[in-house]
């Protein structure tokens, strides 16, 4: 859990509300705890979603699960618990 103060997807209004749909699991409907912490600066979480989209869309010739395998190494060599 975050120790920043987060605002709630179910409190979320404009921008951050629009923001909030697009980052939520589309198969469970949850908002990972990452993405809430932008609530304070929904730019920042625009540009968190276009990186993530830029990484995880914007190379053809690797397949999805290739993406996120590549993302786990990544993140199990920088210690990253989340």
């Amino acid at each position: 859990m975050a120790w920043i103060s987060t605002q709630g997807k179910h409190e979320a209004q404009g921008e951050l509300a629009e923001l909030y749909q697009e980052a939520c699991d589309p198969k469970t409907g949850e908002l990972d705890n990452i993405m809430a912490i932008h609530s304070a600066h929904p730019a920042g979480l625009a540009a968190h979603l276009a990186l993530y989209n830029a990484v995880m869309r914007g190379t053809p010739s690797l397949r999805k699960v290739e993406r996120e395998l590549i993302a786990l190494v990544v993140s199990q060599e920088n210690g990253c618990h989340y």
